[in-house]
């Protein structure tokens, strides 16, 4: 009788370590459930119409901005806050960059493209050459306070040909973004020069078509057409943002190795 009595009380020993251990396991798999997901990096866009998202009623013009955001794997988020119209003035006026650095956290990236509204003294958001460095300078350090990474780019080139046609030059802020990014000693995209000779590549007559420029009675949104050459279509942005990710590349940075890699055809 003893040896079923201890028999049992070692069964219900057994039955009850298995039972914790059960318990254990559930507890475990329920606290894995509600862990929050791995922090992803944040890639800003900040600047101008060139890089920003389209309304619908502007289609097909497109920002680069746009297909860029599609080359990243699942580990980063692209959040484009570019805006039509805007120079670094305006973009600090409004608060736009208030705004980026409420939410601007450590390892995140920050790339800021100004210089097209900037740099024209008869639009109202003209910045004279000495604010646009200080704006710049700016973006620069609180992006660093805040233990994040700033891009400066140059200004996306318009296209423009002279009569021989060679692409032009039609950026005058560029070689102060240039001042800015060795002064601060900050990773720098030339994409002023890399867009043009983008443009050279295509040609005088081939160029137009990554601009917005449109027949008559084409798109719904153009009826009368529309001879752009400073905003994109989706072609042109796409190579665009080809141009940004190849020079980001160069840059050795972490965030280069969350490029999407193009799958090689069967």
């Amino acid at each position: 009788m003893e040896s079923e009595i201890r028999d049992g009380d070692k069964k219900n020993d057994k039955m009850s370590v298995l039972n914790k251990f059960m318990l254990l396991a559930m507890i475990s798999t329920l606290l894995l459930s509600f862990r929050s997901p791995p922090k992803k990096i944040k890639v800003y866009l900040i600047g101008d119409s060139t890089m920003s998202v389209k309304q619908k009623r502007y289609y097909p013009e497109t920002g680069w901005g746009m297909p860029f955001a599609g080359f990243f794997d699942a580990e980063v988020e692209v959040d484009n806050r570019a805006q039509n119209g805007r120079s670094t003035k305006s973009f600090i006026n409004e608060k736009r960059w208030q705004s980026v650095m409420d939410s601007l956290n450590e390892d995140d990236y920050v790339f800021i493209q100004f210089g097209h509204n900037d740099e024209v003294e008869t639009k109202k958001n003209y910045t004279k050459p000495e604010e646009f460095k200080a704006n710049l300078i700016r973006f620069i350090t609180d992006t660093k306070a805040k233990k994040a990474t700033p891009i400066l780019l140059s200004p996306v080139s318009r296209r423009r040909f002279d009569v021989g046609g060679k692409a032009q030059e039609t950026h005058p802020y560029t070689y102060l973004v240039k001042e800015v990014a060795s002064e601060q000693k900050v990773a720098f995209i030339d994409l002023d020069a890399r867009s043009i000779a983008l443009y050279q590549k295509f040609g005088p007559d081939a160029s137009t078509l990554l601009f917005n420029h449109l027949e008559p009675g084409i798109h719904p949104n153009y009826p009368e057409g529309k001879i752009d050459d400073t905003h994109f279509n989706e072609l042109g942005a796409r190579e665009i943002a080809q141009l940004v990710l190849q020079e980001l590349r160069k840059l050795n940075l972490d965030l280069s190795n969350h490029i999407v890699k193009p799958q090689p055809k069967k």
